[in-house]
C-alpha cells in the first residue's frame, strides 16, 4: 500500500485529479498490482487528507478510464493494463501475428470454439458451395502481450481445411499452420468492409471490455495466390487498441 501523501492544496490542479495521479502512480509502480484491491474510500481519504467525496470522484474517473473496476460489496480492483500504443495493420492479408510482431508485441491466441456449420448464402457465393456443404468455424481470442485485441471468427471450407478441427491452434498463426500443411497462405482479398458496432455480452466478455463499447467489425474474404477462396473472417476488434492503415 502506498504511504501517506500530502497533496498540494495551493495547486491549480483539483484535489481529485491529484488523488487520481497518485493512484495511477501506485498502479504503475506495482504498489497496486493487477487484480488487487486498492484501499477503501476511508483509507484513501485518510491517506491523502481529503474528503471521501473527493476520493469517490477520483475513483469513479479511474473506473471510467478503465483502470479500475468496482465490485459490489467487495471493493475496487486494478484492471489489467491496456496497451500503451495501438497495433497497426498494414494490409488486408497481414496476419494478426505479423501485425503484432511488426509493432513490437508478442502475439497470442486462445481457442474458444470450433465446430462444423452449414454454409449460408454469403459462404455459398464466395466458396462456390451448396447449402449441404459444411464449413469449419473457429473462434479465438487474439492477444498482444496478453491483452485481448480481437475476437477472431473464421470460416473455412471443410473439404480443404478439416485438419483445423484437430490442429493445435493455441498461440499460433492460422496462416502459418495452413502454409505448413498446404503450402499456401492468404495473399489477396475481395473487398473488405470495416464498420463500427457496439460490444454485446457475447463479444464484450472474451475481449475484456464493457457491453456497449465501440468495436471494429471487419468482414473479409481471403484467397490464396491462385485466386482460390480460403476463408471468410468476421472479426471484432477493440478500437482503442488497433489501427488500420488504408
Amino acid at each position: 500500500m502506498a504511504g501517506e501523501t500530502r497533496l498540494d492544496e495551493e495547486s491549480l490542479t483539483p484535489l481529485y485529479q491529484q488523488v487520481m495521479e497518485e493512484i495511477k502512480r501506485g498502479i504503475e509502480s506495482g504498489a497496486y498490482p493487477t487484480g488487487d484491491k486498492i484501499p477503501s474510500e476511508v483509507e484513501l481519504s485518510e491517506m491523502y487528507s481529503v474528503s471521501r467525496i473527493t476520493v469517490r470522484r477520483a475513483v469513479e474517473e479511474l473506473v471510467g478510464e478503465g483502470l479500475l473496476t468496482k465490485r459490489q460489496g467487495k471493493g475496487t480492483y486494478v484492471n489489467q493494463r491496456r496497451l500503451q500504443r495501438k497495433i497497426t495493420q498494414e494490409s488486408d492479408v497481414q496476419s494478426f501475428s505479423d501485425s503484432c510482431r511488426a509493432n513490437g508485441f508478442v502475439p497470442g491466441a486462445h481457442v474458444i470454439e470450433r465446430e462444423l456449420v452449414p454454409a449460408n448464402h454469403e459462404f455459398q457465393e464466395f466458396f462456390g458451395m451448396s447449402p449441404e456443404d459444411n464449413l469449419v468455424h473457429i473462434r479465438r481470442v487474439r492477444t498482444a502481450d496478453g491483452v485481448p485485441i480481437m475476437l477472431e471468427t473464421n470460416y473455412y471450407p471443410y473439404d480443404r481445411f478439416a485438419f483445423l478441427l484437430e490442429e493445435d491452434l493455441e498461440d499460433k498463426s492460422v496462416f502459418d499452420v495452413i502454409e505448413q500443411r498446404l503450402g499456401s497462405r492468404p495473399e489477396g482479398s475481395d473487398p473488405t468492409t470495416i464498420e463500427i458496432v457496439l460490444a454485446t455480452s457475447s463479444t464484450a466478455e472474451p475481449l475484456g471490455v464493457r457491453v456497449g463499447e465501440p468495436l471494429f467489425f471487419e468482414n473479409t474474404h481471403l484467397r490464396d495466390s491462385e485466386g482460390n477462396p480460403m476463408l471468410v473472417g468476421h472479426q471484432y476488434i477493440v478500437g482503442s487498441r488497433y489501427v488500420f492503415t488504408i
